[in-house]
């Protein structure tokens, strides 16, 4: 309730509501109403439901809390194998987040990815000598970083140094802060990044954005950023096919010339053998007495397949006295005797 307030209501009543963030706000919240409930009431927060950071009685417990690597492990091949899955998924999890950054940021800055990621490799190495967890950048801390005005590298340095300093200044009063309150501000956080107006505006952009950014979210929320990426991608696959197949090429009918149906077929910029189907239809559904005029100057890749087509189809347009008329940045030629030597390749060796 006080981060929708605070958000919706009383950041725009004044200067002072933008200054103090409502998450903080929050925060203190849950740590003055834990204090004044009796954990065991039924209104209460039991110790289960607090944060839980490791407080160390003095210096010598503190530096125990580290653990160093065992170096004799390096010859283990699964320590490699987990090492480079590590790796690959912090590097994939912090370029996505990078890329969602970037659009989130309204001076529209750049980071650059190579920089990052030779950042976050360093980190990984040290704190692993010290026993540390992976780090990987989080969209979460990116956009409230965002949202807080932050517009600098600067923030970031300041943050780590504050949870540096609260965890060993301050880490009894850490363990009062409400799970659920942190769980809130996720959840205002989420909402923030996937707004309903951004799935409507999804739909608006046709079924062919929409499926993927759909299965995409879904994906994330109920398995987690690295799958749904995934499947959404797997999803985008099928769609560029799909398209791919839809659009292969282009057909112009004109009116009759010379007692013919003049009909142009411009080709696509790349035609696969997934558009063989639709090109072979278009080819077997042209009238008698036709004059094809084929379009291959903004082709930069026909498959072999497509050529056997049109090789196949220059046989049967003799028959059903279709002329054709190929143009191409090699010059124009008419009834080709093969299509094969006209695009300079090789037939497909027979079985």
């Amino acid at each position: 309730g006080i981060l929708i307030l605070w958000n919706n209501i009383l950041s725009k009543k004044g200067k002072i509501f933008n200054i103090i963030q409502g998450p903080l706000v929050a925060v203190v919240v849950g740590i003055i109403y834990y204090f004044f409930t009796d954990s065991e009431s039924k209104y209460g927060i039991s110790a289960s439901h607090l944060v839980s950071v490791p407080v160390p009685d003095n210096f010598d417990s503190f530096v125990s809390q580290f653990s160093f690597p065992n170096f004799a492990a390096i010859t283990n091949p699964e320590v490699w194998v987990i090492a480079f899955t590590i790796a690959l998924v912090a590097s994939l999890e912090t370029l996505l987040c990078v890329e969602a950054t970037d659009k989130l940021d309204p001076h529209k800055n750049v980071t650059p990815t190579n920089r990052e990621l030779l950042a976050q490799g360093t980190g990984n190495v040290i704190s692993g000598l010290i026993g540390g967890l992976p780090i990987t950048q989080v969209i979460v801390r990116s956009s409230a970083n965002i949202q807080s005005g932050g517009r600098s590298k600067l923030s970031a340095i300041i943050h780590g140094f504050f949870l540096l300093i609260s965890v060993i200044l301050i880490p009894n009063l850490l363990n009062k802060i409400p799970l659920s309150v942190l769980a809130a501000i996720l959840l205002i956080v989420g909402y923030k990044l996937a707004k309903p107006k951004l799935f409507k505006q999804m739909f608006h952009l046709g079924w062919k954005q929409f499926i993927p950014f759909t299965v995409t979210v879904l994906g994330i929320v109920f398995t987690d950023l690295l799958i749904g990426i995934g499947m959404g991608l797997a999803i985008g696959i099928v769609v560029i096919l799909i398209k791919s197949f839809q659009n292969s090429h282009f057909l112009h009918i004109e009116d009759q010339s010379n007692g013919k149906h003049k009909i142009k077929m411009t080709l696509a910029e790349e035609v696969t053998f997934f558009n063989k189907g639709a090109i072979l239809k278009e080819l077997d559904s042209l009238p008698i007495d036709t004059f094809l005029e084929l379009d291959v100057r903004q082709t930069r890749y026909l498959d072999h397949d497509i050529i056997e087509i049109l090789e196949d189809f220059a046989f049967k347009a003799k028959e059903r006295s279709i002329d054709i008329k190929i143009i191409s940045e090699r010059g124009v030629v008419e009834n080709p005797d093969s299509f094969i030597e006209f695009f300079k390749l090789r037939p497909k060796k027979s079985a």
